[in-house]
Protein backbone atom coordinates (compact mmCIF):
# COMPACT_ATOMS: atom_id res chain seq x y z
CA UNK A 1 0.00 0.00 0.00
CA UNK A 2 1.39 3.24 -0.99
CA UNK A 3 0.73 6.54 1.16
CA UNK A 4 2.09 9.82 0.29
CA UNK A 5 3.45 12.66 2.95
CA UNK A 6 -0.20 13.44 3.94
CA UNK A 7 -1.29 10.18 4.67
CA UNK A 8 0.45 9.57 8.22
CA UNK A 9 -2.85 7.80 9.24
CA UNK A 10 -4.27 5.53 6.73
CA UNK A 11 -7.45 2.81 6.93
CA UNK A 12 -7.31 -0.62 6.25
CA UNK A 13 -10.06 -3.12 5.37
CA UNK A 14 -8.46 -6.21 5.83
CA UNK A 15 -6.79 -8.08 8.69
CA UNK A 16 -2.72 -8.87 8.58
CA UNK A 17 0.78 -7.94 8.90
CA UNK A 18 1.51 -4.42 8.02
CA UNK A 19 4.57 -2.05 8.08
CA UNK A 20 5.68 1.24 7.04
CA UNK A 21 8.55 3.22 5.79
CA UNK A 22 9.48 6.39 4.93
CA UNK A 23 11.25 7.64 1.93
CA UNK A 24 12.66 11.65 0.73
CA UNK A 25 14.48 13.27 -2.05
CA UNK A 26 14.41 12.33 -6.01
CA UNK A 27 15.62 9.84 -6.61
CA UNK A 28 13.92 8.74 -3.54
CA UNK A 29 15.67 7.57 0.13
CA UNK A 30 14.06 5.34 2.03
CA UNK A 31 14.35 4.44 5.64
CA UNK A 32 14.56 0.72 7.59
CA UNK A 33 10.97 -0.72 7.63
CA UNK A 34 9.27 -0.20 10.67
CA UNK A 35 8.70 -3.31 12.76
CA UNK A 36 5.39 -5.40 11.64
CA UNK A 37 2.09 -4.99 13.22
CA UNK A 38 -0.39 -7.40 13.21
CA UNK A 39 -3.94 -6.63 12.75
CA UNK A 40 -6.55 -8.91 13.38
CA UNK A 41 -9.63 -6.52 12.98
CA UNK A 42 -10.80 -4.35 9.91
CA UNK A 43 -12.78 -1.42 10.76
CA UNK A 44 -16.59 -1.67 10.53
CA UNK A 45 -18.64 -0.60 7.74
CA UNK A 46 -20.27 2.90 7.07
CA UNK A 47 -22.41 3.83 10.18
CA UNK A 48 -26.13 4.77 9.55
CA UNK A 49 -27.99 7.48 11.13
CA UNK A 50 -31.33 6.50 12.62
CA UNK A 51 -34.32 7.93 14.37
CA UNK A 52 -36.70 7.01 17.19
CA UNK A 53 -39.44 7.44 16.33
CA UNK A 54 -38.45 6.86 12.90
CA UNK A 55 -40.53 9.67 11.83
CA UNK A 56 -38.24 12.24 9.35
CA UNK A 57 -41.66 14.08 9.26
CA UNK A 58 -41.90 16.10 13.37
CA UNK A 59 -44.01 18.87 14.57
CA UNK A 60 -42.73 21.46 16.63
CA UNK A 61 -42.60 20.27 20.63
CA UNK A 62 -42.39 16.64 19.79
CA UNK A 63 -39.08 15.00 21.00
CA UNK A 64 -37.02 12.73 18.78
CA UNK A 65 -33.24 10.62 19.51
CA UNK A 66 -30.83 10.97 16.44
CA UNK A 67 -28.63 7.88 16.87
CA UNK A 68 -25.30 6.80 14.39
CA UNK A 69 -24.98 3.15 14.23
CA UNK A 70 -21.99 0.70 13.37
CA UNK A 71 -22.58 -2.65 12.32
CA UNK A 72 -19.86 -4.52 13.26
CA UNK A 73 -18.24 -2.07 15.71
CA UNK A 74 -19.69 -3.69 18.65
CA UNK A 75 -17.68 -3.71 22.24
CA UNK A 76 -15.19 -1.31 20.66
CA UNK A 77 -14.38 1.99 22.59
CA UNK A 78 -15.89 4.81 19.95
CA UNK A 79 -15.92 8.54 19.85
CA UNK A 80 -18.49 10.26 17.33
CA UNK A 81 -18.62 13.21 15.25
CA UNK A 82 -21.74 15.13 14.08
CA UNK A 83 -22.54 17.05 11.25
CA UNK A 84 -25.31 19.11 12.25
CA UNK A 85 -26.32 22.82 11.98
CA UNK A 86 -27.10 22.82 15.53
CA UNK A 87 -25.67 20.02 17.66
CA UNK A 88 -23.17 20.90 20.45
CA UNK A 89 -23.04 17.02 21.37
CA UNK A 90 -20.10 15.64 23.18
CA UNK A 91 -17.79 14.07 20.54
CA UNK A 92 -18.66 10.46 22.78
CA UNK A 93 -21.97 10.23 22.01
CA UNK A 94 -23.18 7.70 19.98
CA UNK A 95 -26.91 10.10 20.08
CA UNK A 96 -28.58 12.98 20.40
CA UNK A 97 -31.97 13.84 21.70
CA UNK A 98 -33.89 16.55 20.63
CA UNK A 99 -36.67 17.73 23.35
CA UNK A 100 -39.57 20.21 21.75
CA UNK A 101 -38.38 20.55 18.56
CA UNK A 102 -38.58 23.70 16.86
CA UNK A 103 -38.32 24.66 13.08
CA UNK A 104 -34.85 25.50 13.33
CA UNK A 105 -34.43 21.51 14.56
CA UNK A 106 -34.91 20.90 10.65
CA UNK A 107 -31.99 19.87 8.46
CA UNK A 108 -29.24 17.02 7.47
CA UNK A 109 -27.17 14.76 10.05
CA UNK A 110 -24.97 12.69 9.39
CA UNK A 111 -21.97 10.97 11.97
CA UNK A 112 -19.03 9.02 12.35
CA UNK A 113 -17.11 6.96 14.56
CA UNK A 114 -13.41 6.97 15.64
CA UNK A 115 -11.26 4.84 17.25
CA UNK A 116 -7.51 5.68 18.34
CA UNK A 117 -6.32 6.51 14.84
CA UNK A 118 -9.26 5.19 12.86
CA UNK A 119 -12.05 7.02 11.37
CA UNK A 120 -14.71 5.61 9.09
CA UNK A 121 -16.79 7.01 6.53
CA UNK A 122 -19.04 9.10 7.26
CA UNK A 123 -22.78 7.98 6.81
CA UNK A 124 -25.23 8.80 4.27
CA UNK A 125 -26.99 11.97 5.15
CA UNK A 126 -30.86 11.97 6.90
CA UNK A 127 -33.46 15.19 6.64
CA UNK A 128 -35.35 15.58 9.86
CA UNK A 129 -38.01 18.06 8.72
CA UNK A 130 -40.30 19.89 11.83
CA UNK A 131 -42.96 21.69 11.29
CA UNK A 132 -45.76 24.29 12.68
CA UNK A 133 -47.68 22.28 15.49
CA UNK A 134 -50.76 20.87 13.36
CA UNK A 135 -54.33 21.05 13.18
CA UNK A 136 -56.10 18.39 11.91
CA UNK A 137 -58.76 18.87 9.38
CA UNK A 138 -62.71 17.19 9.99
CA UNK A 139 -64.91 16.18 7.60
CA UNK A 140 -68.64 15.20 8.39
CA UNK A 141 -70.87 13.02 6.00
CA UNK A 142 -73.51 13.86 5.77
CA UNK A 143 -73.96 18.00 6.68
CA UNK A 144 -77.66 17.62 6.39
CA UNK A 145 -79.22 14.84 8.05
CA UNK A 146 -82.74 12.77 8.30
CA UNK A 147 -83.62 12.11 11.27
CA UNK A 148 -82.26 9.09 13.33
CA UNK A 149 -79.59 8.84 10.16
CA UNK A 150 -75.71 7.97 11.05
CA UNK A 151 -72.75 10.70 10.68
CA UNK A 152 -69.29 9.71 9.62
CA UNK A 153 -66.33 11.62 10.79
CA UNK A 154 -63.34 11.84 9.71
CA UNK A 155 -60.14 13.41 10.89
CA UNK A 156 -57.04 13.94 8.54
CA UNK A 157 -53.19 15.05 10.02
CA UNK A 158 -51.72 17.48 7.17
CA UNK A 159 -48.70 14.89 7.06
CA UNK A 160 -50.18 11.70 7.55
CA UNK A 161 -47.80 8.40 8.90
CA UNK A 162 -48.34 5.44 10.72
CA UNK A 163 -48.47 5.45 14.39
CA UNK A 164 -51.07 8.68 14.75
CA UNK A 165 -54.21 7.54 17.65
CA UNK A 166 -57.65 9.86 17.11
CA UNK A 167 -59.65 11.53 19.53
CA UNK A 168 -63.35 12.55 19.13
CA UNK A 169 -65.13 15.02 20.88
CA UNK A 170 -68.71 16.71 21.00
CA UNK A 171 -68.41 20.58 20.93
CA UNK A 172 -70.91 21.95 23.91
CA UNK A 173 -71.72 25.51 23.59
CA UNK A 174 -69.98 27.98 26.09
CA UNK A 175 -71.89 31.53 25.59
CA UNK A 176 -69.65 32.90 28.68
CA UNK A 177 -66.56 32.24 27.05
CA UNK A 178 -68.06 32.79 23.48
CA UNK A 179 -66.62 29.60 22.25
CA UNK A 180 -67.34 25.56 22.81
CA UNK A 181 -65.86 22.85 25.31
CA UNK A 182 -65.23 19.88 24.31
CA UNK A 183 -67.23 16.35 25.14
CA UNK A 184 -65.41 13.28 24.81
CA UNK A 185 -67.40 10.91 22.66
CA UNK A 186 -68.10 7.33 23.75
CA UNK A 187 -64.94 5.06 22.86
CA UNK A 188 -63.43 7.94 21.40
CA UNK A 189 -60.18 7.85 23.24
CA UNK A 190 -57.11 6.93 21.01
CA UNK A 191 -58.97 5.33 18.38
CA UNK A 192 -56.53 3.64 15.78
CA UNK A 193 -59.22 4.48 12.78
CA UNK A 194 -59.24 7.99 11.43
CA UNK A 195 -62.75 7.66 11.53
CA UNK A 196 -65.97 7.60 14.02
CA UNK A 197 -69.34 7.01 13.41
CA UNK A 198 -72.61 8.21 15.03
CA UNK A 199 -75.60 6.13 15.09
CA UNK A 200 -78.91 7.46 15.39
CA UNK A 201 -78.48 11.48 14.80
CA UNK A 202 -81.19 13.52 15.56
CA UNK A 203 -80.83 17.12 16.09
CA UNK A 204 -77.90 19.34 14.58
CA UNK A 205 -74.71 19.31 16.50
CA UNK A 206 -70.83 20.64 16.55
CA UNK A 207 -67.47 17.84 16.75
CA UNK A 208 -64.62 18.22 17.14
CA UNK A 209 -61.32 16.19 16.94
CA UNK A 210 -57.66 15.91 17.60
CA UNK A 211 -54.79 12.85 16.94
CA UNK A 212 -51.59 12.26 18.96
CA UNK A 213 -48.69 9.61 18.67
CA UNK A 214 -45.53 8.83 20.76
CA UNK A 215 -44.37 7.86 24.18
CA UNK A 216 -44.73 10.16 26.08
CA UNK A 217 -47.80 11.58 24.00
CA UNK A 218 -47.70 14.21 21.77
CA UNK A 219 -51.12 15.90 21.01
CA UNK A 220 -52.07 17.75 18.11
CA UNK A 221 -54.28 21.00 18.18
CA UNK A 222 -58.27 20.49 18.22
CA UNK A 223 -59.74 20.74 14.63
CA UNK A 224 -62.26 23.60 14.07
CA UNK A 225 -65.67 22.54 14.94
CA UNK A 226 -67.59 20.69 11.99
CA UNK A 227 -71.54 20.73 12.34
CA UNK A 228 -73.66 18.39 11.13
CA UNK A 229 -76.80 19.91 10.58
CA UNK A 230 -81.03 18.99 11.24
CA UNK A 231 -84.00 21.02 9.65
CA UNK A 232 -86.40 19.23 11.95
CA UNK A 233 -87.66 21.01 14.48
CA UNK A 234 -87.56 19.52 18.16
CA UNK A 235 -89.07 20.62 21.54
CA UNK A 236 -86.06 21.63 23.28
CA UNK A 237 -84.94 24.43 20.82
CA UNK A 238 -86.40 26.02 17.61
CA UNK A 239 -85.44 28.55 15.32
CA UNK A 240 -88.17 30.52 13.86
CA UNK A 241 -87.24 32.94 10.54
CA UNK A 242 -89.75 36.52 9.33
CA UNK A 243 -90.42 36.30 7.24
CA UNK A 244 -91.28 32.77 6.66
CA UNK A 245 -89.19 31.90 3.70
CA UNK A 246 -85.32 30.69 2.36
CA UNK A 247 -84.95 33.08 -0.10
CA UNK A 248 -84.75 36.99 1.07
CA UNK A 249 -83.60 40.14 -1.62
CA UNK A 250 -81.04 42.50 -0.33
CA UNK A 251 -81.62 44.58 2.29
CA UNK A 252 -84.59 42.88 3.22
CA UNK A 253 -85.57 43.13 7.57
CA UNK A 254 -85.11 39.66 8.34
CA UNK A 255 -85.24 38.61 12.00
CA UNK A 256 -84.79 35.39 13.40
CA UNK A 257 -85.82 34.33 16.63
CA UNK A 258 -84.90 31.95 18.95
CA UNK A 259 -87.66 30.16 21.24
CA UNK A 260 -86.89 27.41 24.71
CA UNK A 261 -87.31 27.20 27.50
CA UNK A 262 -83.59 28.90 28.07
CA UNK A 263 -82.91 32.70 29.27
CA UNK A 264 -79.34 32.99 26.92
CA UNK A 265 -79.08 32.44 23.11
CA UNK A 266 -76.69 32.73 20.65
CA UNK A 267 -77.23 32.76 16.64
CA UNK A 268 -74.53 31.35 15.05
CA UNK A 269 -73.64 31.51 10.96
CA UNK A 270 -71.94 29.28 8.09
CA UNK A 271 -71.33 30.77 5.17
CA UNK A 272 -70.74 30.18 1.51
CA UNK A 273 -66.91 30.44 2.18
CA UNK A 274 -66.62 28.45 5.18
CA UNK A 275 -66.32 30.67 7.99
CA UNK A 276 -67.86 30.33 10.96
CA UNK A 277 -69.44 33.25 12.82
CA UNK A 278 -70.51 33.39 16.80
CA UNK A 279 -71.74 36.48 16.99
CA UNK A 280 -75.07 38.59 15.86
CA UNK A 281 -74.17 42.19 15.70
CA UNK A 282 -78.14 42.65 16.37
CA UNK A 283 -78.82 40.64 18.82
CA UNK A 284 -81.65 42.03 21.16
CA UNK A 285 -83.16 39.68 24.00
CA UNK A 286 -83.93 35.94 21.99
CA UNK A 287 -83.70 37.56 18.58
CA UNK A 288 -81.45 38.51 16.00
CA UNK A 289 -81.57 41.10 13.18
CA UNK A 290 -80.24 41.26 10.05
CA UNK A 291 -80.45 43.24 7.22
CA UNK A 292 -79.63 41.23 4.36
CA UNK A 293 -76.43 41.31 1.93
CA UNK A 294 -74.50 38.86 -0.32
CA UNK A 295 -72.62 37.61 3.11
CA UNK A 296 -75.79 36.56 4.72
CA UNK A 297 -76.32 33.88 2.27
CA UNK A 298 -75.50 31.41 5.21
CA UNK A 299 -77.00 28.08 7.19
CA UNK A 300 -78.22 29.33 10.82
CA UNK A 301 -79.08 28.02 14.25
CA UNK A 302 -79.27 28.80 17.75
CA UNK A 303 -77.36 27.77 20.91
CA UNK A 304 -78.74 27.84 24.19
CA UNK A 305 -76.43 28.77 27.53
CA UNK A 306 -77.50 25.19 28.02
CA UNK A 307 -76.02 23.77 25.46
CA UNK A 308 -79.15 23.16 23.56
CA UNK A 309 -79.37 23.47 19.64
CA UNK A 310 -82.03 24.67 17.61
CA UNK A 311 -82.88 23.38 14.42
CA UNK A 312 -81.07 24.88 11.21
CA UNK A 313 -82.55 27.13 8.64
CA UNK A 314 -80.59 28.12 5.15
CA UNK A 315 -81.19 31.63 4.13
CA UNK A 316 -80.33 32.71 0.77
CA UNK A 317 -80.30 36.11 -0.12
CA UNK A 318 -80.51 37.29 -3.98
CA UNK A 319 -78.04 39.41 -5.19
CA UNK A 320 -79.98 40.65 -8.58
CA UNK A 321 -81.98 43.32 -7.44
CA UNK A 322 -83.99 43.15 -10.57
CA UNK A 323 -84.53 38.92 -10.48
CA UNK A 324 -86.77 37.40 -8.59
CA UNK A 325 -86.79 35.00 -5.60
CA UNK A 326 -88.64 31.59 -4.96
CA UNK A 327 -91.57 31.90 -1.93
CA UNK A 328 -90.82 28.54 -0.44
CA UNK A 329 -91.04 27.24 2.87
CA UNK A 330 -88.06 27.65 5.56
CA UNK A 331 -88.84 24.45 7.45
CA UNK A 332 -89.25 21.02 6.49
CA UNK A 333 -93.13 20.49 5.44
CA UNK A 334 -94.83 16.87 6.96
CA UNK A 335 -95.29 14.41 4.32
CA UNK A 336 -99.22 14.21 3.53
CA UNK A 337 -99.77 18.41 3.60
CA UNK A 338 -100.13 20.50 0.87
CA UNK A 339 -97.60 23.35 -0.19
CA UNK A 340 -97.58 26.49 -2.26
CA UNK A 341 -94.81 27.32 -3.76
CA UNK A 342 -94.49 31.25 -5.81
CA UNK A 343 -92.18 33.46 -7.49
CA UNK A 344 -91.52 37.29 -6.38
CA UNK A 345 -90.41 40.35 -7.08
CA UNK A 346 -89.06 43.04 -5.17
CA UNK A 347 -91.89 45.68 -6.51
CA UNK A 348 -94.03 43.00 -7.17
CA UNK A 349 -95.65 39.93 -4.79
CA UNK A 350 -97.93 38.36 -7.20
CA UNK A 351 -97.12 37.22 -10.55
CA UNK A 352 -98.27 35.12 -13.03
CA UNK A 353 -96.71 32.94 -16.19
CA UNK A 354 -94.22 32.10 -14.23
CA UNK A 355 -92.16 28.37 -14.45
CA UNK A 356 -91.10 26.18 -11.68
CA UNK A 357 -88.43 23.72 -11.95
CA UNK A 358 -87.87 20.94 -9.42
CA UNK A 359 -84.42 19.22 -10.03
CA UNK A 360 -83.84 21.87 -13.20
CA UNK A 361 -86.46 20.06 -14.56
CA UNK A 362 -89.44 22.07 -16.16
CA UNK A 363 -92.75 20.99 -14.20
CA UNK A 364 -95.03 23.76 -14.86
CA UNK A 365 -95.52 26.64 -17.30
CA UNK A 366 -98.98 28.21 -17.43
CA UNK A 367 -100.39 31.14 -16.26
CA UNK A 368 -100.47 30.26 -12.81
CA UNK A 369 -98.30 32.15 -10.80
CA UNK A 370 -98.16 29.18 -8.05
CA UNK A 371 -96.61 25.71 -8.12
CA UNK A 372 -99.55 24.05 -5.50
CA UNK A 373 -99.01 20.50 -4.22
CA UNK A 374 -101.66 19.08 -2.52
CA UNK A 375 -100.09 16.15 -0.46
CA UNK A 376 -96.11 16.21 -0.15
CA UNK A 377 -94.86 13.19 -0.37
CA UNK A 378 -90.59 12.32 0.48
CA UNK A 379 -89.79 12.09 -3.67
CA UNK A 380 -91.16 15.72 -3.79
CA UNK A 381 -88.14 16.40 -1.62
CA UNK A 382 -85.42 18.32 -4.04
CA UNK A 383 -84.26 21.48 -5.20
CA UNK A 384 -86.62 24.01 -6.84
CA UNK A 385 -86.78 27.33 -8.37
CA UNK A 386 -88.40 29.36 -10.73
CA UNK A 387 -88.17 31.58 -13.56
CA UNK A 388 -89.99 34.86 -14.95
CA UNK A 389 -89.42 36.93 -17.88
CA UNK A 390 -86.30 34.89 -18.60
CA UNK A 391 -84.94 35.50 -14.92
CA UNK A 392 -84.43 32.81 -12.78
CA UNK A 393 -84.39 32.62 -9.11
CA UNK A 394 -81.60 30.60 -7.15
CA UNK A 395 -82.44 27.70 -6.22
CA UNK A 396 -83.58 26.45 -2.71
CA UNK A 397 -84.07 22.55 -1.45
CA UNK A 398 -87.49 21.82 0.00
CA UNK A 399 -87.36 18.78 3.11
CA UNK A 400 -90.23 16.67 3.73
CA UNK A 401 -90.58 14.87 6.89
CA UNK A 402 -92.25 11.84 7.67
CA UNK A 403 -95.51 12.68 9.75
CA UNK A 404 -95.12 10.86 13.00
CA UNK A 405 -98.66 9.23 14.74
CA UNK A 406 -99.11 10.16 17.96
CA UNK A 407 -100.22 7.56 20.75
CA UNK A 408 -103.86 8.48 20.41
CA UNK A 409 -103.96 8.06 16.65
CA UNK A 410 -102.07 4.92 16.29
CA UNK A 411 -104.48 3.33 19.08
CA UNK A 412 -107.74 5.02 16.65
CA UNK A 413 -108.76 1.92 15.14
CA UNK A 414 -108.58 -0.26 17.91
CA UNK A 415 -110.62 2.02 19.93
CA UNK A 416 -112.90 1.76 16.98
CA UNK A 417 -113.08 -1.80 17.15
CA UNK A 418 -113.58 -2.02 21.14
CA UNK A 419 -116.67 0.24 20.83
CA UNK A 420 -118.60 -1.53 18.48
CA UNK A 421 -118.40 -4.84 20.29
CA UNK A 422 -119.77 -2.97 23.10
CA UNK A 423 -122.60 -1.82 20.92
CA UNK A 424 -123.44 -5.29 19.57
CA UNK A 425 -123.42 -6.23 22.99
CA UNK A 426 -125.61 -3.62 24.57
CA UNK A 427 -128.14 -4.17 21.77
CA UNK A 428 -128.19 -7.98 21.47
CA UNK A 429 -127.49 -9.06 25.16
CA UNK A 430 -131.17 -8.09 26.43
CA UNK A 431 -132.26 -9.49 23.74
CA UNK A 432 -130.90 -12.80 24.29
CA UNK A 433 -131.73 -12.74 27.38
CA UNK A 434 -135.49 -11.40 26.63
CA UNK A 435 -135.59 -14.95 24.44
CA UNK A 436 -133.50 -17.64 25.88
CA UNK A 437 -135.03 -17.88 29.25
CA UNK A 438 -135.42 -21.81 29.18
CA UNK A 439 -138.56 -23.45 30.58
CA UNK A 440 -138.91 -27.33 31.38
CA UNK A 441 -138.36 -29.28 27.82
CA UNK A 442 -135.86 -26.33 26.93
CA UNK A 443 -138.52 -24.77 24.78
CA UNK A 444 -137.95 -20.94 24.60
CA UNK A 445 -141.43 -19.34 26.41
CA UNK A 446 -140.80 -15.88 23.91
CA UNK A 447 -139.96 -15.84 20.17
CA UNK A 448 -139.06 -11.84 20.11
CA UNK A 449 -135.85 -11.74 18.04
CA UNK A 450 -136.15 -15.08 16.15
CA UNK A 451 -137.28 -18.83 17.08
CA UNK A 452 -134.80 -20.12 19.27
CA UNK A 453 -135.67 -23.58 20.30
CA UNK A 454 -132.57 -25.77 22.54
CA UNK A 455 -131.94 -29.47 23.46
CA UNK A 456 -130.57 -31.08 26.24
CA UNK A 457 -127.78 -31.45 23.78
CA UNK A 458 -127.13 -27.95 23.44
CA UNK A 459 -128.01 -25.07 21.51
CA UNK A 460 -128.98 -25.57 17.89
CA UNK A 461 -127.10 -24.08 14.80
CA UNK A 462 -127.82 -20.67 14.56
CA UNK A 463 -128.33 -19.12 18.33
CA UNK A 464 -126.47 -16.04 19.75
CA UNK A 465 -123.76 -18.14 21.30
CA UNK A 466 -121.02 -15.59 21.74
CA UNK A 467 -121.85 -14.01 24.65
CA UNK A 468 -120.06 -16.15 26.82
CA UNK A 469 -116.79 -14.84 25.78
CA UNK A 470 -117.25 -11.51 26.87
CA UNK A 471 -119.67 -12.54 29.87
CA UNK A 472 -120.11 -15.34 32.48
CA UNK A 473 -123.93 -15.67 33.04
CA UNK A 474 -124.49 -17.00 36.92
CA UNK A 475 -127.18 -19.39 37.97
CA UNK A 476 -129.35 -18.82 40.24
CA UNK A 477 -131.70 -21.15 42.05
CA UNK A 478 -135.23 -20.38 42.90
CA UNK A 479 -136.45 -21.86 45.97
CA UNK A 480 -139.54 -24.38 44.53
CA UNK A 481 -142.49 -24.43 46.21
CA UNK A 482 -144.53 -27.89 46.62
CA UNK A 483 -146.01 -28.57 43.23
CA UNK A 484 -144.59 -26.31 41.33
CA UNK A 485 -142.87 -27.59 38.26
CA UNK A 486 -139.18 -28.46 38.66
CA UNK A 487 -137.54 -24.93 36.55
CA UNK A 488 -134.20 -23.21 36.23
CA UNK A 489 -132.25 -20.33 35.19
CA UNK A 490 -129.05 -21.66 34.38
CA UNK A 491 -127.34 -19.93 31.47
CA UNK A 492 -123.87 -21.38 32.01
CA UNK A 493 -124.87 -24.23 29.30
CA UNK A 494 -123.23 -21.53 26.51
CA UNK A 495 -120.76 -22.89 24.68
CA UNK A 496 -117.71 -20.29 24.38
CA UNK A 497 -115.80 -22.72 22.71
CA UNK A 498 -118.59 -23.52 20.53
CA UNK A 499 -118.88 -19.77 19.41
CA UNK A 500 -119.60 -18.35 16.16
CA UNK A 501 -119.75 -14.29 14.90
CA UNK A 502 -122.78 -12.85 15.73
CA UNK A 503 -125.67 -12.63 13.40
CA UNK A 504 -128.05 -10.16 12.57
Amino acid sequence: MRGNEANRVISVSQGGLYHCRGGRGDPVFYTEDSSDVTVTETLPSKPTVTLQPSWTQIYSGETVTVRCEIQGGEGAQWTYEWRAAKLNTPPTSNEYRIIRATESDSGGYSCRGRRDYFFSEWSDIITLTVSYKPRPVLTVSPSWLSPGASVTLNCEVEHPSAGWSFYWYKAVPDLSEKSSSYELLPDGSGTAQDSYIIHGQTHTAGYVCRAGRGDPEYHTDHSQPKFVWSADVHSAASLTVSPDRVQHFTSDSVSLTCEGNFTEWRVRKFSEDGRLYSDCRRMTGSTCDINTSKSDTAVYWCESGSGEFSSAVNITVQNDGNGPILVSPVHPVTEGASVSLSCSLRTQKILSNVFFYHNDKLIQNDTRGELKISAVSKSDEDFYKCQYSGRESAQSWMSVKVAVSTPESSSFPLLMIFRRILGFMFIFLPLLLFCCRRSKGDRCVYETVRRCENTENGPAEGDFTNVTSVIQLKVINKTRQRGDPEESSDYNNVNANSATALKS
